[in-house]
């Protein structure tokens, strides 16, 4: 055994777990993501999807990327800087720079690789970044490769963001970058108030709308047009893997941003380009999301309604006002047993559990779709307040 292997064999807390008949990822899926999905055979209502829109089994979405392949092949075989830009990654980019107010928008494989090099390479040796403490892994692993300064400051606390921001050189860049729904806390970033400090202290703002693209802003544009603060915001961040049903992601700012990235952020220019149909898939999403306002409306519906209905059953829902909402069970074993034993009840939901968070923050990550119906939710509802009882969460 070599050393490597000795030192990892050492690593076995996923096995402990397993031994105690709790483990709950890598659950094979054997079905279209929707709704309801199969496992083992067995039908399971999905309460753990990041669709929010329901769009991945849409139709005119699947016929739109049937048709990039039959035209473009499969991949690009290539990065976007050389063989690996198409006509439809343009479309694509000059589509969400419409969508979201900016003059230009840039590509990436993945929303991660967005995030790591965007942040990354944006800021000097002399320059700072300020995270937000509960901001994406993806922006904290892009800051630990820029050369800059990193300053995090407590979660949606203007206060601590002011006294971070004094403390930096007055004519250094500084690059305020924030999550526009935080992915597991369910709550909305406070960007009024980052926009009058921004301007205050001459700072730059980043808003990663992963998780709000398709949920706020008019149309589903995200964060800043949701508070009407378009021109504020400097740079906007996406993916395409939650409301817009794909694999990918993408940045819009102004051209200046755009061509800077284009030529210097690594993780575009050494990475392939996404394939044709993922492009494709995006294009026929954003089309849907436009033109069909109700799914976002119908969205906010049972949002409302299932965070009635948790509080009413005695959950702590945090501060939630999504529809991401967390169930704090505030136990990592507790946490584990209930997804255990809501799946073998037909109920999908994902554990976050230490070292994700503290453990005496660990929670249900309960996430809703477009495509939920009421009955659904009171279902999940009903069979969640029993498991928890049952377990004395309760």
């Amino acid at each position: 055994m070599g050393i490597l292997q000795e030192k990892l064999s050492k690593y076995d807390a996923p096995q402990r777990v397993m031994e105690a008949g709790i483990y709950p990822y890598f659950r094979a899926i054997e079905s279209e993501q929707d709704t309801e999905v199969i496992i083992k055979g067995k039908k399971v209502l999905m309460f753990g999807s990041n669709s929010y829109l329901g769009l991945t089994n849409h139709p005119k979405i699947k016929e739109a990327s049937k048709k990039a392949i039959d035209k473009y092949g499969t991949g690009c075989a290539g990065s976007r800087f050389l063989n690996g830009t198409l006509d439809i990654h343009l479309e694509l980019e000059e589509r969400l720079a419409k969508l979201t107010g900016k003059q230009g928008a840039l590509c990436y494989s993945t929303g991660f690789q967005v995030n790591l090099g965007v942040v990354s390479v944006l800021t000097g040796r002399n320059d700072h970044l300020l995270l937000d403490e509960l901001d994406h892994a993806s922006i904290i692993e892009g800051s630990r490769l820029s050369f800059s300064r990193v300053l995090k400051y407590r979660h949606n606390d203007m206060k601590a963001l002011e006294g971070k921001l004094k403390h930096c050189t007055p004519e250094s860049l500084k690059l305020i970058v924030v999550d526009g729904i935080f992915s597991m806390e369910g709550d909305i970033v406070k960007l009024p108030e980052i926009v009058k400090l921004a301007q205050k202290y001459k700072a730059t703002i980043m808003v990663d709308d992963a998780h709000a693209l398709g949920v706020i802003g008019v149309n589903g544009s995200g964060t800043a047009s949701h508070f009407g603060l378009t021109d504020k915001v400097d740079l906007i961040m996406g993916t395409f893997s939650k409301s817009l049903a794909s694999l990918g992601g993408f940045i819009a700012a102004d051209n200046s941003i755009i061509n800077y990235l284009k030529h210097n952020s690594r993780s575009l220019i050494f990475s392939a380009s996404m394939t044709p149909a993922s492009a494709a898939t995006v294009l026929a999403a954003i089309e849907v999301m436009v033109s069909e306002p109700e799914r976002i409306k119908h969205l906010w519906d049972i949002t409302n309604y299932a965070l009635k209905g948790f509080n009413a059953a005695g959950f702590d829902t945090g501060k939630s006002e999504t529809p991401i909402i967390p169930l704090f069970i505030r136990d990592d074993v507790k946490a584990l047993m209930l997804t255990k034993i809501l799946l073998e009840d037909g109920i999908f939901v994902n554990p976050v559990v230490s070292p994700g968070v503290p453990k005496e923050d660990s929670l249900i990550r309960y996430s809703l779709m477009a495509t939920h119906t009421k009955e659904q939710v009171e279902i999940s509802i009903e069979k969640i307040s029993k498991a928890a009882k049952k377990l004395g969460i309760l």
